[in-house]
């Protein structure tokens, strides 16, 4: 279970949320077994979905975070409700390129830099909201900062890491959203940036210990604030054989009877968290039966 605070400057300038993600990234890798840059890359968004999900006016609402930048990761894909539970999967899960030159992860690499970020809020209106911007670099951070300036026109501080161990698991992972209140005078941006220029990485600070108060007392060194909410979102998949049913009721009766394998069975595998539904011959006539 993960931990996230949020929290506003006692001005009414800045809001902040600090999280520790470790173990929702740790459940990910234990579902998807990816390697270690895809680790980092699908934690890095399944941290921004978490934050961007806690920012949600609603708890029924939810965010969508889609990625697809060319690179061998394949498209990557989050999604979040209004208290920050989140699933997502790599498209490609196993990717072996080699290190930056300074010895850590290329997550650019994987991910590419050649496409677009997507976000998609449904807030039960009867049309989603649905913003893009092109990558900036692939490390999803500066992507995450880029989109909410260029569709939203709010100025942000996005910061991710995800640390892997050398068995694959994950050690650290967290993530920080710093966003400027309008009429926000130039002294406090001023401040702000003096205290984000010296803010270590986020998986440095969770490695020594730091909790998410911490890192906003970091983050926002000078200030004063208050905390608005805590929260502790899960890696949560929300599939159910339910869910599936319906999806299967949804195809042509000619297109259903031609799914089952040899055996007479039909096996579909949630993306999220690998759960497999099996349905047999029996249960495929029972689907187009109950509709007609």
């Amino acid at each position: 279970m993960g931990k996230a605070i949020r929290c506003l400057t006692t001005d009414a300038t800045v809001m902040a949320i600090a999280m520790d993600a470790t173990d929702i990234v740790a459940r990910a890798e234990q579902i998807h077994k990816p390697s270690a840059v895809v680790t980092a890359a699908l934690g890095r968004l399944l941290t921004a979905g978490s934050l961007m999900g806690i920012m949600l006016k609603n708890t029924e609402d939810s965010v969508t975070l889609k990625v697809n930048g060319g690179g061998p990761a394949g498209q990557l894909l989050v999604v979040s409700d209004g208290r920050g539970n989140v699933r997502g999967y790599a498209q490609n899960p196993v990717v072996e390129i080699p290190l930056k030159p300074n010895g850590k992860l290329d997550v650019s690499g994987a991910v590419g830099t050649d496409g677009l970020l997507y976000v998609l809020r449904d807030t039960g209106a009867p049309e989603p909201y649905v913003g893009c911007t092109p990558l900036v670099s692939g490390e999803l951070a500066e992507d995450i900062t880029s989109y909410f300036a260029g569709s939203e026109q709010i100025p942000t501080v996005c910061a991710l890491g995800v640390l892997v161990n050398p068995d694959l698991s994950v050690k650290a992972a967290g993530g920080l959203i710093i966003q400027l209140l309008p009429f926000c005078p130039d002294e406090v941006i001023d401040k702000l940036e003096k205290a984000i220029a010296a803010l270590p990485p986020m998986t440095t600070m969770l490695s020594e210990g730091l909790t998410p108060q911490d890192i906003l007392k970091k983050a926002l060194d000078g200030f004063s604030f208050d905390i608005i909410d805590t929260y502790e979102p899960e890696y949560r998949c929300t599939c159910s054989r339910e869910k599936v049913t319906g999806a299967l009721a949804a195809m042509k009766d000619d297109e259903l009877r031609t799914l089952p394998d040899e055996n007479g069975n039909v096996e579909t595998t949630c993306s999220f968290c690998d759960s497999v539904y099996t349905f047999t011959t029996s249960d495929i006539e029972r689907i187009i039966a109950e509709r007609k």
